[in-house]
């Protein structure tokens, strides 16, 4: 990660400020920016940005129990949006959501467990929102490859710009 930050940023990777302490999410210095990671069995994703952002990755072929899933970690609401798919198109809308509301979990810093159930994706995958606190993040969403991605960022920014024009960077390898 300090390669590619380095990289980025024109810098020495051991001079960047990042603290990537073992079971917590990375930090950089104030001023340097926020960094969010995932990885899979064969991807690692990093994105970087001037303020806090949120990241995932998974592989698209990846075989999970859809209905199930969101029968238990989805808001009725998008229930109603998965309602009548055949089984492919349910595991690839329930992976697409899972990847977004996952990226808007590490943005948030919070449970997997905990919080998967209080986001909610909107039926354009564009804005996922938070149940119980109404935040709402702009989400950015692509299928590369093998992989599905999303990164989240706040809809809008602190003078009122659309994030979505924001300049962020991802990096997969």
């Amino acid at each position: 990660m300090r390669r590619l930050l380095g990289e980025l940023m024109d810098v020495e990777p051991l001079a960047i400020p990042l603290d990537a302490p073992p079971a917590a999410p990375p930090t950089l210095a104030p001023g340097w920016g926020c960094v969010s990671l995932s990885h899979c069995p064969d991807a690692l994703l990093v994105g970087w940005g001037p303020r806090k952002l949120g990241v995932d990755l998974e592989r698209r072929d990846r075989m999970l129990p859809a209905e199930a899933l969101a029968r238990r970690f989805f808001p009725p609401e998008e229930r109603v949006q998965l309602r009548g798919l055949e089984p492919l198109a349910l595991r690839q809308a329930v992976l697409d959501r899972w990847v977004i509301k996952e990226a808007a979990i590490k943005w948030q810093r919070g449970s997997l467990a905990k919080d998967l159930p209080q986001w909610c994706c909107r039926e354009d995958l564009r804005t996922v929102v938070h149940c119980g606190e109404g935040q709402e993040l702009a989400v950015q969403g692509w299928r590369h490859g093998s992989w599905t991605l999303a990164m989240v960022q706040d809809a809008l920014d602190g003078e009122g710009c659309d994030a979505s024009r924001q300049v962020s960077m991802l990096c997969l390898a």
